[in-house]
């Protein structure tokens, strides 16, 4: 994977706003939070912060994947999103081109997630000292060549969509980590948060906000 970090020069894409919480669809290549270095201080919280200053992270999407995102816009918000984000109350549906024909058109990847020490930020399946995931995953169409997929992850771990695909077998396209071969060569990662559920911080009415994915 290249050291290069050349983010996307693309203008903010809000969603939603009101009083609680701020809605973006965050786009491929741009880092949630700030890493490690001067060079990658760019990043979509600091871009929304330049525009919202009281805006707060909730949760994050790795730098290869784009889709909804929501901020907090009070504190009260932060917390109320957060114990969702951490009870599994909101729910989450991505996108994804995947390797290959996948069969059966609808399933269960329930496998643990640990870190890969000697390759991180690297995960894989870890079934001594992992922590339980569990992903669903549903065929939109397939190809001989490679599929379509919506999934549905029940749990939150890193890189939870990107391992469980390859551990079945069908990475998903342009992943700079887990694909391989032709696999490996598309021009970005192909998975996108395709809509988030959740529960508005002031009252608790369910809403739902989508972005289509743009590939």
């Amino acid at each position: 994977m290249s050291d290069t970090y050349a983010p996307p020069d693309t203008p903010l894409a809000v969603l939603h706003e009101d009083h609680e919480i701020l809605i973006v669809d965050k786009p491929s290549g741009l880092l949630s939070v700030p890493g490690r270095g001067e060079h990658l201080a760019d990043c979509l919280l600091s871009r929304i912060q330049a525009a919202f200053p009281m805006a707060l992270l909730v949760h994050r999407l790795d730098r290869d994947t784009s889709g909804v995102m929501v901020f907090a816009l009070t504190p009260h918000a932060q917390r109320h999103l957060g114990l969702q984000f951490e009870h599994r109350r909101t729910k989450k549906t991505y996108v994804a081109r995947v390797s290959g024909r996948v069969e059966p058109k609808t399933g269960l990847v329930d496998l643990p997630i640990g870190v890969d020490w000697p390759n991180r930020p690297r995960q894989m399946i870890d079934h001594d000292n992992g922590r339980p995931a569990q992903t669903e995953w549903k065929v939109v169409k397939s190809s001989d060549t490679e599929s379509r997929l919506r999934l549905f992850p029940r749990t939150g771990r890193s890189h939870q969509l990107r391992v469980h695909m390859l551990a079945l077998g069908h990475p998903i396209l342009g992943d700079p980590f887990y694909a391989t071969g032709e696999a490996l060569h598309h021009p970005r990662l192909m998975l996108h948060s395709e809509e988030l559920r959740l529960l508005h911080p002031d009252g608790g009415q369910g809403i739902k906000f989508r972005a289509k994915a743009p590939f």
